[in-house]
């Protein structure tokens, strides 16, 4: 039985397919990594207790891994951030591609 997770990965993405901007679609995924970054930092902050065995050295780790983890969550795109900034800028690309093949030369 495949995982969904798997399943994900295995299916092309129009980026590459050749059918796409494969520079938007890495900027979408680092703007849906800056989001879960803050996220995460968020959560993190919300903690009940003190930490006795923290550190600054394991505050940094853990944001270290935080930063990597949240890399990785864009890039499975399980939460349609990347998706709706990509689908939205398109749109724009597609809006000015009209208007400038319009007449304007």
């Amino acid at each position: 039985m495949t995982s969904p997770i798997s399943s994900v990965r295995a299916t092309p993405t129009p980026a590459a397919a050749g059918g796409g901007d494969g520079g938007l679609r890495k900027a979408a995924e680092a703007f849906e990594a800056v989001i879960l970054r803050q996220l995460m930092a968020s959560m993190r902050q919300a903690k009940l207790g003190d930490d006795i065995l923290g550190s600054s050295a394991t505050d940094n780790f853990r944001e270290m891994a935080d930063a990597r983890t949240a890399d990785s969550l864009a890039a499975m795109r399980q939460f349609g951030i990347a998706d709706m900034v990509e689908r939205q800028f398109r749109g724009q690309l597609a809006g000015l591609a009209g208007r400038s093949g319009g007449g304007v030369q």
